[in-house]
């Protein structure tokens, strides 16, 4: 885990600090923040959990501010009125778009580092901070982000928020289930896929891999086999988004997946049960992959261990028959494995974070000037 300024100053606290934590402490709000590529998570130290998608609007003119009353939409409600508004979605792939490249897109890099700050004003805003309280919070972010993507989101943060540290989004699911020695994290979000060794220490570059082949790789294959299966067939892809979460399965499909499309201003059924089924299985490998990796270079003598205890969190892991089919996968790829998914995917990132926020020696925040 990485305790950052906005200079993207790195310090490294060993797990003794960590677990020798200072706990709660009196005029603090501590919260633990998921910001995720389609949807954030907020758990806080008052008891405030909440989630919304990762998008904000602002009114395109005059007309669309009169008729929306608000100059900013998030979450659902920016997605209902998103013909009226200048629509963002600032996450891509776990990053704020155009942090490692703003320099070439400086108009980009500025609209939408403006819209993860506002993103990260609302989570805050829905903890419900008082205001005689520091906000002290811990952000998850996908486990080999760069320095730039880090500092990108301490920036956005930084109006909002005392002091911040940021960590990846799999040891925070990790560290807030206790699950620190001899365990393979898998975290599913919308933007990547990251995979974190544990095994009693903090975790190195080496312990953590991201991949693409995320929930947005799995919307845009699902998208272009219905393009071509789905004859005449009218749909966005956020229609198909809807789909993939609604319906999304790995293995036997309990009940085929019929769904009504437009066919010229007529809604008509499709069975995409076999497109479904297809794109969802398209995570496994790649993951079971990344898995064999981080095994291979560990100590052989507890490969066996890791191997059989997998731990399959974050929003993607809800795909029906997912953590079974990565352990099918396992056994025919690596010989062996055992895959179990966490209880409440949507927070166990964030609820980690705030683990992670409670514990945190004094001495290892970073104030914000």
């Amino acid at each position: 885990m990485e305790d950052e300024k906005a200079t993207a100053k790195e310090a490294e606290p060993n797990t003794d600090d960590i677990s020798g934590g200072h706990g709660s402490q009196e005029g603090v709000l501590y919260l633990g923040i998921d910001l995720g590529t389609s949807r954030s998570a907020i758990a806080a130290s008052n008891g405030v959990r909440e989630f919304f998608a990762s998008v904000v609007g602002y009114p395109k003119d005059l007309v669309s501010r009169k008729l929306l009353k608000k100059d900013k939409l998030f979450g659902d409600e920016a997605f209902a009125k998103r013909l009226s508004l200048n629509f963002y979605r600032p996450l891509e792939k776990g990053i704020i778009k155009h942090s490692d490249n703003g320099a070439t897109h400086p108009e980009d890099a500025e609209a939408n580092l403006k819209a993860a700050s506002d993103i990260i004003q609302e989570a805050i805003r829905r903890s419900k901070p008082r205001s005689d309280e520091l906000v002290y919070a811990v952000i998850g972010c996908p486990a080999q982000s760069s320095i730039q993507n880090k500092k990108a989101i301490i920036d956005a943060a930084r109006p909002m928020v005392d002091s911040v540290m940021i960590c990846s989004e799999p040891f925070a699911v990790a560290y807030g289930l206790d699950r620190l020695d001899d365990m393979l994290v898998i975290d599913i979000g919308a933007g990547t896929v990251d995979l974190c060794r544990m095994h009693g220490t903090l975790p190195d570059d080496e312990d953590q891999i991201t991949l693409d082949t995320a929930g947005d790789y799995v919307d845009k294959l699902l998208y272009d086999k219905l393009r071509e299966r789905c004859s005449g067939a009218q749909f966005t892809l956020n229609m198909i988004k809807s789909v993939k979460e609604r319906f999304g399965f790995v293995g036997e499909a309990a009940d085929p997946v019929v769904v009504e499309f437009p066919v010229a201003g007529k809604p008509t059924e499709f069975d995409i049960t076999e497109s479904v089924r297809e794109s969802c299985r398209a995570m496994v490998p790649p993951i079971v992959q990344a898995l064999g990796d981080l095994v291979a270079s560990f100590d052989p003598e507890f490969q066996s261990t890791l191997k059989n205890n997998v731990l399959l969190g974050g929003g993607g892991s809800q795909v029906i028959g997912l953590a079974a089919a990565v352990e099918r996968e396992m056994h025919e790829k690596l010989g062996e494995g055992r895959v179990l998914a966490v209880d409440e995917p949507v927070y166990a990132g964030a609820s980690g974070a705030l683990k992670i926020a409670h514990d945190m020696p004094a001495e290892f925040w970073e104030q914000l000037k």
